[in-house]
């Protein structure tokens, strides 16, 4: 159980539902899903089959509009999902996400 004190993540994640769509280095079509948490710095995505630690993703969050984001798997829980680290964004797609967790927040 995480406490407080060895929390690691700086940012608050809320659980909320977002469509996604993933890129490998190898793949030719999207992985479909949606996240079960997102923060602005990363989110956990449930996947039965679930990508190994230290994958590159090529991610497309649909907020308004399309955040592209790079990240990096950084856990990897077997026919659970994956914890996801968001490593690139454009500061304009920040921008957007701050103000989608904000909203999000406000509605508690």
């Amino acid at each position: 159980m995480t406490t407080p004190e060895n929390e690691r993540r700086e940012h608050q994640r809320f659980k909320i539902k977002v469509p996604i769509e993933l890129y490998t280095d190898n793949s030719t079509s999207p992985i479909r899903g949606a996240t079960a948490d997102l923060s602005l710095t990363g989110c956990y995505i449930e996947t039965i089959f679930p990508f190994p630690v230290g994958t590159q993703l090529e991610i497309k969050l649909q907020l308004e509009g399309t955040l592209l984001v790079v990240g990096t798997v950084v856990t990897s829980d077997p026919q659970v999902g994956n914890g996801i680290h968001f490593t690139r964004m454009l500061p304009e797609d920040i921008e957007e996400l701050r103000v989608f967790l904000d909203a999000a927040e406000k509605k508690g």
